[in-house]
């Protein structure tokens, strides 16, 4: 009460201090203010419209929203918090609980200085940041107040990412989807990524579906035709499928497309075409890649080209072959030039090989090449052996290339002609007797030719004089039965050539008397030992045919009594033919004889039972 006092003396004195002030209120401790109420005027009512009279309306359509580019447009974005239950637009991990260091980063970044940041961070291989700070980044604003956005580049960033991340394909083909929310269009390393992640798990209908894709959307846009990227890894995952065909239809638009084949593919594709036998698929793979500059340099690893070479020498397939032996030659020169060098050679027996499949496929060109990588893996430190030399003359004379074939057993006397093994390696029953069916080929015009060349070879400077060359034209003049010419070749061995028949020319004289003249054979024989010359068993051989072509079984069988008692051993052939020429004659103690001879050496002679079923066939006009 005495509060309420106070401030009623306080108000009197206000006003008598100043009477004329009408804003002084006074002061209540109530909790409301003493207020009259008044009514409000109601409002003064529109007057109603005047009506006009109709006319054309013309609309102007507004300009293009520049709000494009970033799906987050539809959403309010110029508030600048983040609600993270409105972020489910944004695929695949999106609402992982990001750190306040990134999220501050993101709102400081323009997309190129994201691009250089994304590049440092690819080096040490921060993926997660990478994702995150990206997630962060396209719903940040701009310096304009807009969201960011990404480019094809940067999106790639983005991929690359959550491919590293482990992220399957089909989510990273929703990832490609959405680009075209950001208004890009996937180029082909977006697409890439994609296919990586395809061969990851071993996807190759979904690669081959999107790499057909690529091919279509190329069509009007450049950017999204595949790359060789792509076809490797389309390629690589067929081939590891062994979907060859499927393979071998994208390695054609590779190389139309120009692009260069990986090494790693191309290995794979020769692999799997060998193994399964593709092998002139193989070759036109080769030669379409040798025709390419970018291709040009392409060679499988030093093993599979081994490989390459022994499937391809067993099929006879020249062209592989060949091709493999390059690639052999292309290991060598590498390794020449390799510092410290690496010195690399072809096995020899693999060259004797090739050389015999260049004789039966009659390929000059495997001829040629086997020999050339032949010299180059010896490196004229070492002759080759006589394997490889008789393998270029049968081949040289199998492709009807006389005057090479001499030429190459020239070099080979030079080579071997004094060794002791000189006897067998230049015999024109065996070691050269591919050379003595090419002469005797044409009959007498092609023997004929030869003996001249060899005449005027032997006139030359330096002279050219062959023993072993001169009996084959004697065993070839044998083979068309031309005793004449095998004789007359025979004595000029002498008389023209200045020289002295060996074993091998008496036995080639034999051959020839033998066919018709048993007394001229058996003269033949008495006449070169009576000069010291040492017969073989080829001598023997020979004079036992010449025997049973008479009929005569036990001369044969004397004959090959001399030859036991010579030190050599009959053959089964030389036993079965006397055996046989006894039954037909029905001389069974030539018959036993034959038996113990063969029991003595344990040669097993087998039966004969089909010849004998011919030999007793009864024939008949019963039937007739």
């Amino acid at each position: 009460m005495a509060s309420m006092a106070i401030l009623t003396k306080s108000r009197s004195l206000l006003k008598a201090l100043n009477p004329h002030h009408h804003s002084l209120k006074s002061i209540t401790t109530f909790p409301f203010l003493s207020q009259e109420p008044q009514l409000a005027e109601p409002p003064l009512p529109f007057p109603p419209p005047t009506p006009e009279p109709p006319q054309a309306t013309t609309t102007t359509p507004l300009p293009p929203n520049p709000a494009s580019g970033s799906p987050l447009y539809n959403e309010n974005w110029r508030t600048t918090t983040t609600d993270t239950a409105t972020q489910s637009l944004i695929p695949l991990g999106f609402l992982h609980q990001a750190t306040s260091r990134i999220q501050a980063l993101s709102q400081t970044l323009d997309i190129q200085s994201l691009k250089n940041l994304f590049a440092d961070w690819m080096t040490s291989q921060r993926w997660a940041d990478m994702k995150q700070l990206f997630e962060f980044w396209i719903r940040a604003l701009d310096k304009s107040g807009k969201p960011n956005k990404p480019d094809a580049s940067l999106y790639n960033h983005y991929l690359r990412a959550n491919l590293m991340l482990g992220a399957p394909a089909g989510e990273l083909l929703d990832l490609v989807a959405q680009m075209e929310s950001f208004a890009i269009v996937p180029n082909t390393a977006s697409f890439n990524l994609v296919l990586k992640a395809m061969h990851e798990a071993k996807e190759v209908q979904a690669a081959e579906k999107l790499l057909e894709r690529m091919i279509q959307t190329g069509v009007e846009n450049k950017e999204s035709l595949p790359d060789y990227e792509s076809y490797d890894l389309v390629i690589g995952m067929m081939l590891k499928a062994d979907q060859i065909d499927a393979a071998l239809k994208y390695i054609d638009l590779t190389l139309k497309s120009g692009y260069m084949m990986s090494m790693k593919v191309f290995t794979e594709c020769v692999g799997v075409c060998v193994r399964k036998g593709r092998l002139d698929t193989l070759v036109s793979v080769i030669e379409r890649c040798k025709k390419m500059d970018e291709n040009k340099a392409l060679c499988p690893p030093w093993r599979l080209c081994n490989y390459i070479a022994e499937v391809a020498i067993q099929a006879d397939n020249s062209e592989l072959s060949y091709y493999a032996l390059e690639f052999m030659a292309k290991w060598i020169a590498r390794g020449e030039i390799a510092r410290p060098a690496v010195m690399i050679s072809v096995d020899e027996g693999l060259v004797v090989s090739a050389l015999g499949s260049a004789g039966r496929t009659y390929s000059s060109k495997l001829l040629d090449g086997s020999w050339a990588i032949l010299k180059r893996s010896l490196r004229q430190k070492k002759i080759p052996n006589p394997e490889s030399y008789l393998g270029k003359i049968s081949a040289h004379a199998s492709l009807g290339n006389l005057q090479k074939a001499f030429t190459t057993l020239h070099e080979f006397e030079a080579a071997y002609g004094s060794t002791e093994e000189a006897e067998d390696l230049f015999s024109p029953f065996t070691s050269l007797f591919p050379l003595v069916v090419a002469c005797s080929k044409k009959g007498f015009a092609t023997l004929d030719s030869v003996y001249y060349q060899l005449e005027n070879l032997s006139q030359g400077d330096p002279p050219y004089k062959s023993v072993p060359s001169l009996n084959c034209i004697i065993l070839g003049c044998a083979n068309i039965w031309d005793v004449d010419r095998a004789y007359q070749t025979f004595s000029s061995i002498t008389a023209n050539f200045g020289l002295s028949p060996d074993i091998h020319s008496y036995n080639a004289l034999i051959y020839a008397f033998g066919k018709t003249k048993r007394e001229s054979a058996v003269e033949v024989f008495d006449h070169f030992t009576s000069l010291g010359v040492t017969p073989n068993a080829m001598t023997y051989a020979l004079l036992v045919d010449a025997h049973l072509i008479e009929r005569d079984p036990k001369a044969a069988l004397s004959v090959i009594d001399e030859m036991v008692s010579a030190g050599f051993v009959p053959t089964k052939e030389t036993l079965q033919k006397v055996r046989r020429r006894c039954i037909r004659q029905m001389d069974y103690e030539s018959n036993d004889k034959v038996e113990s001879l063969a029991r003595k050496f344990g040669i097993r002679m087998g039966t004969q039972n089909r010849r004998d079923m011919l030999f007793t066939l009864e024939y008949s006009t019963d039937y007739a």
